[in-house]
């Protein structure tokens, strides 16, 4: 098999794919891979024997080099005489499976990462967003959801040839258990006090990761023994850090940006904040449920399939700053239910490992060549 995996940028393959294209090189077929280079192509991806195409995607549906994006793509996909495309990321799948309506002898598979639309969403994104996903779902073959509620949608509304539900990109649950942290040097090493009660973010510093709502609740609490790190780079760097002066909790709060020793950090910590307003199924939010931090994340669509309020932590409305300040403050008076909530999260993510996921996908393939004679 020839097979082309498409991403809008690099850093999704970076970050999440390399061990599902390790696997079907593994299986004998040949991967190439293209996408807009935004961080570079990790050394392991070309020792695979990938090649790798520039694309110019662009996030914004608006942006002209989308056009520019779809003739080259189109070339690609042509000359490259693929049998399968495998495609992420809504804006790079739109391109791809507009590429692919009239090609019978090329396979196309889209895993949504998580919708645009979807319970609570600003009615923009259904006005754009839902009626593509309809339009397009019909030259899909396999059509891949990472969380319930996606998986419903598309089932009930959507025309694929197959619509499958995975959940998530799999954890590397083992590399987790093997990570041993001297959690005093480690908090040394960050500038936390060894006494003080450690919280932690990990994402973007974008409007939607939400992490002014989390400053806020410290805020509220009043409590100087608590300490914030929000792991992350984004264009809200300069306003956070804003935010964080005029509450006076620049001894409190912490933008440490783009980190590499997420789970050391972990490690260190006494619970894991997560206030997005939008997510899939969040790689973060398994990390630290797999190294048994307690969970304070809104209620929302993911974070409810990996997060059961009363057990691995409590699920909390996105914008509801006295619900995080009261979540937070219920687990610093209770040092038990820290370690119960833990417990619970170390056993509810084994069933995300990366093995459990890449045996569904392999599953995936098999049944869609078996049955379409790939």
């Amino acid at each position: 098999m020839k097979i082309l995996y498409v991403t809008t940028i690099s850093s999704t393959i970076n970050a999440f794919l390399i061990p599902h294209i390790k696997i079907l090189i593994e299986e004998g077929h040949n991967v190439d891979l293209a996408f807009n280079n935004d961080n570079g192509v990790k050394q392991e991806l070309i020792e695979l024997g990938c090649k790798v195409y520039e694309v110019p995607f662009q996030r914004s549906p608006l942006k002209l080099d989308n056009l520019i994006a779809y003739k080259k793509i189109r070339r690609i996909i042509f000359e490259g005489k693929y049998d399968l495309v495998h495609t992420h990321t809504p804006i790079a799948s739109a391109i791809v499976r507009l590429v692919c309506r009239k090609l019978n002898n090329i396979r196309v598979f889209y895993t949504a990462h998580g919708f645009h639309f979807y319970r609570g969403a600003p009615i923009l994104n259904w006005l754009v967003y839902y009626p593509i996903e309809k339009i397009l779902a019909k030259y899909t073959d396999v059509l891949i959801t990472i969380n319930k509620e996606d998986y419903l949608r598309a089932k009930k509304s959507f025309k694929a040839g197959q619509i499958k539900y995975v959940p998530g990109v799999g954890l590397d649950i083992k590399k987790f258990n093997e990570i041993i942290v001297d959690k005093a040097a480690k908090r040394k090493e960050l500038s936390i006090p060894n006494s003080a009660f450690m919280i932690l973010s990990v994402g973007e510093l974008n409007k939607n990761k939400n992490h002014e709502t989390v400053i806020r609740a410290i805020a509220k609490l009043n409590n100087p023994n608590i300490y914030y790190l929000i792991c992350g780079v984004g264009k809200l760097e300069n306003k956070l850090h804003a935010l964080v002066k005029d509450l006076g909790l620049e001894k409190q709060v912490k933008l440490i940006g783009y980190r590499t020793d997420i789970a050391e950090i972990c490690k260190a910590s006494d619970i894991f904040c997560f206030p997005s307003y939008r997510e899939g199924l969040s790689v973060a939010l398994m990390e630290a449920m797999a190294v048994g931090l307690p969970i304070v994340c809104s209620n929302i669509r993911g974070n409810v399939d990996l997060i059961k309020s009363g057990k691995g932590g409590f699920l909390v409305n996105p914008n509801d700053i006295d619900g995080y300040a009261e979540a937070i403050s219920k687990l610093i008076k209770n040092k038990e239910l820290c370690i119960e909530f833990g417990k619970y999260n170390i056993e509810a993510v084994k069933k995300y490992n990366l093995d459990v996921i890449t045996d569904a996908m392999k599953k995936i393939y098999k049944q869609a060549y078996d049955n379409r004679g790939i």
